[in-house]
């Protein structure tokens, strides 16, 4: 009877099963290893040397040419570069637009908003997004000329932060152009930056610049005092400024007020942001002191026996003054307090970011 532990002539003898490595034996999993041609490939680089920033609501007749004149003038400067395209919620077919140029374009990039934020949340979100060493802004509507992009960019490379753009020659009605004057006079005398054209969209920045400077509300107008409350270096180049082609403007005489408000927003948040006693305590402190100065008259004059407090309302007023300059000056101690203990920051909601 053959022994079951030896095997027939015709059967192969069974080769010992080699025992597993230690860690296999504990049921570690091995990591595994890249094939050579994936480890060896090199990674790609994020950056580029130009990004271009563009925010746009309802543009669709502008958009092939700007991108067409975009596409010229930077292939000429043999750089690296890409475009950024903001849709703030158009209402038209400006996305489709995009989409269809960002299928033939690799340095295409495009985001959506759901909803019209504004301009200062589409420059906010493509600063964000902007990979370039000197980033430009332009506005949609072809008035800005894209030929103007080498020579601001040899602004920014002679050791300027931001360079804005001066349209000396405006090529829009009067209605747009006495105000815009006045409040760019009034914007320069009050920050003490000498630069001609605040709300030129056509601007060069620096990238620190960009990742440095927070644009929100409609502040994107004052983005020039904003750098330059930061240290960053401001300068001014004449530009080219064309006739609209199409469409209409988006802007109305309301936002000559909002403006104006505005300004007052970014000299607060520029000079007192981080100190906001600074300036409501003097206030308070004047009113105060002028409340107790009448109160103080008036107390003496009464204990001289020469008026009587209740039929004098210069005393009322005085206190008025009194509690309301402590008021301000309350403000100003809360105002530090929040400034120490909360950041707030502006989201938006973006439905499609193409990249």
């Amino acid at each position: 009877m053959p022994n079951p532990m030896t095997s027939s002539p015709d059967q192969p003898t069974p080769q010992p099963v080699p025992p597993a490595p230690a860690q296999q034996q504990r049921g570690v999993q091995q990591p595994r290893s890249r094939p050579p041609q994936q480890r060896n490939q090199p990674q790609q680089q994020q950056w580029a040397d130009v990004s271009v920033v563009v925010p746009l609501y309802n543009e669709e007749e502008s958009l092939k040419e700007l991108n067409q004149q975009l596409r010229s003038t930077l292939g000429r400067m043999n750089i690296r570069y890409e475009i950024l395209y903001i849709d703030d919620g158009s209402t038209d077919h400006s996305f489709q637009i995009l989409r269809d140029m960002k299928r033939n374009d690799r340095h295409l990039k495009v985001i959506r908003f759901r909803r019209n934020y504004g301009k200062s949340a589409a420059l906010a979100v493509g600063f964000e997004k902007a990979q370039g060493n000197v980033v430009i802004t332009m506005d949609a509507d072809l008035q800005d000329d894209p030929a103007e992009i080498p020579s601001m960019k040899r602004r920014i490379e002679e050791g300027y932060d931001l360079i804005s753009g001066w349209k000396k020659v405006r090529r829009d009605p009067i209605s747009k152009t006495i105000p815009s004057r006045f409040f760019n006079y009034v914007t320069s005398v009050l920050t003490g930056i000498k630069i001609h054209d605040f709300n030129c969209g056509l601007k060069a920045y620096r990238r620190e610049v960009v990742k440095s400077v927070k644009v929100y509300g409609e502040l994107h107008r004052y983005i020039p005092v904003l750098a330059h409350w930061e240290g960053f270096k401001i300068g001014e180049i004449v530009v080219q400024h064309r006739a609209r082609k199409y469409g209409k403007t988006k802007f109305g005489i309301g936002r000559f007020w909002k403006g104006f408000l505005d300004l007052l927003t970014a000299l607060f948040t520029t000079r007192f942001l981080r100190r906001p006693l600074h300036l409501f305590g003097p206030i308070g402190l004047f009113l105060t002191l002028a409340g107790s100065v009448i109160d103080l008259w008036l107390i003496i004059e009464w204990a001289r026996g020469l008026t009587s407090l209740g039929n004098r309302p210069l005393f009322l007023a005085g206190s008025m003054l009194i509690v309301i300059g402590i008021q301000f000056i309350s403000l100003g101690l809360l105002g530090e307090m929040i400034s120490k203990t909360r950041t707030t920051a502006e989201e938006y909601s973006i439905r499609e970011f193409l990249k």
